[in-house]
């Protein structure tokens, strides 16, 4: 990924609290030559020195039969994006847009049924922990998970790499930087709402 060096982003803790909040990834893999992507829930979760991005798919899923012919996989995660008009600036210039976005690159193996498990109940219990009636893997019946299972492929990918890139108007002036945040306050969407809180945010606590 291409990542100036304004909005280049090094603190892994940042990076980790980033994949967990915005953790609906595209897992990226090559057969014969062509690129192929699949949408899904992920977990970063961390093993003794190393990190690993857990997931799962569709047994019918033709990609992951690629894990054992690509070197490297990609997935990539992004954060909200916003449009940034050029007339909110002093001076004139171009419009561009703000965003976030990580990449993670590593080396992808399948689960085992009790990896895959645990890795299944970990996620349901992050998402289902705060709901009135939590759907938990324990309290599904046997024969259910038993099905289910046969449905399904689980994975889990070493990183090796990480690229993060934040572009938030870091390479603006002051009067600029402050402008945006208050015209994308404006904006009729949430994208350019969250893109705001988060600018503000930064201008307060800076890395």
């Amino acid at each position: 990924m291409y990542i100036p060096k304004y909005f280049k982003v090094n603190n892994v803790d940042e990076i980790r609290e980033f994949v967990q909040q915005n953790s609906f990834g595209t897992l990226v893999t090559t057969k014969k030559g062509k690129p192929i992507a699949t949408h899904l829930p992920l977990q970063l979760v961390k093993e003794e020195d190393a990190y690993y991005i857990t997931g799962h798919m569709a047994y019918g899923n033709p990609q992951w039969r690629t894990f054992e012919t690509s070197e490297d996989v990609l997935v990539m995660f992004q954060g909200p994006h916003a449009y940034i008009s050029s007339s909110w600036y002093e001076q004139e210039n171009v419009p561009t847009w703000n965003y976030q976005a990580v990449h993670l690159y590593g080396t992808a193996q399948l689960l085992d049924v009790e990896e895959l498990k645990q890795d299944l109940a970990r996620l349901m219990q992050k998402y289902e922990k705060h709901r009135e009636n939590p759907i938990l893997w324990d309290k599904l019946s046997p024969s259910l998970l038993e099905r289910e299972l046969k449905g399904i492929v689980g994975f889990k990918i070493k990183v090796k790499e990480i690229q993060a890139a934040y572009k938030m108007s870091q390479n603006r002036n002051d009067t600029d930087y402050a402008n945006i945040v208050e015209q994308l306050q404006k904006e009729g969407n949430p994208d350019s709402k969250q893109m705001a809180e988060l600018m503000e945010k930064k201008l307060k606590n800076p890395m």
